[in-house]
């Protein structure tokens, strides 16, 4: 009898702790212990596999940039101002890279704690919540964007691509790109059961990176086309980063900026929705 009642005194004060976290049992407000864990196995993983995302968009700068730029000569930019090609593509290819990063870690590295390590299973068995769990995962996502973003614009000073103190806004603004993705790309792995299906991600990163005016204006598209691109996630954080490489800002800045906070919002729910139907039922 004494044992039983101490179990019950237990699953009771676990039910009522759970009722006075600030979302019942979404969050326990410990995001930092699954950030902890994060940077520890960060640890033991080769420095090759962080920074190989970073080095795509750069070889892209360096060839198209300097070698193809001069055949280009000088494009419009945001308002009209004519800037050389390589400033041109410099903050679309950074959009990019803070893409990458984060997609990278929300994406196959989730797929692989999900279905092979049952790391979440085990987080969930403890006092964290798919919230927990879900703000952990993308915090780390972001280290490796913000990583990216950093370098790529110390690349870019040492370019010469830098010509406004607005461009220190660059990095943050692609804080908040890999955060849009990151929030999205953790929530579509859920439903990702194969290596076959996680190539999918691939098929649609792929055309997006190419065709959203990246290394073309948006008006060399048909009409129809464009409005297309213009839904895309990677034309607004394009779009964004180079209105702030220049300095010029206009209501459409505040538009793009909208769009990632809104995917941020949207991300995180269906991300913890997801843990919390895969994981706690």
């Amino acid at each position: 009898m004494s044992t039983l009642s101490e179990g019950q005194a237990q699953a009771r004060s676990a039910t009522e702790a759970a009722r006075e976290r600030t979302f019942g049992p979404l969050y326990s407000r410990n995001a930092l212990a699954v950030v902890a864990r994060g940077l520890m196995a960060a640890k033991s993983s080769t420095w090759l596999v962080l920074v190989s995302g970073f080095f795509e968009p750069v070889l892209y700068l360096v060839s198209m940039g300097v070698g193809l730029g001069p055949i280009v000569g000088n494009v419009a930019g945001p308002g009209g101002q004519q800037i050389s090609y390589a400033a041109y593509i410099a903050p679309a290819l950074l959009a990019v890279s803070a893409m990458n990063g984060a997609i990278y870690d929300s994406t196959w590295n989730v797929f692989f704690k999900m279905n092979f390590a049952k790391l979440y299973q085990g987080m969930l068995y403890t006092s964290l919540g798919p919230l927990d769990v879900a703000i952990g995962e993308i915090f780390l996502a972001l280290l490796r964007g913000l990583l990216y973003a950093t370098g790529f614009t110390a690349v870019m000073a040492v370019m010469g691509l830098v010509t406004t103190v607005w461009a220190i806004l660059i990095i943050p603004a692609s804080v908040l790109i890999a955060f849009g993705f990151a929030s999205f790309g953790m929530g579509i792995t859920s439903f990702m059961k194969t290596f076959q299906q996680m190539d999918w991600i691939n098929f649609f990163l792929l055309p997006m990176f190419l065709f959203s005016a990246t290394f073309y204006p948006l008006s060399v598209y048909p009409q129809y086309i464009q409005w297309l691109i213009q839904a895309l996630p990677l034309w607004h954080g394009v779009e964004l980063l180079r209105q702030i490489s220049i300095g010029s800002f206009s209501a459409a800045t505040a538009v793009h900026v909208a769009y990632y906070l809104v995917m941020i919002v949207l991300g995180i729910m269906l991300t913890t929705g997801r843990l919390r139907k895969l994981f706690l039922k």
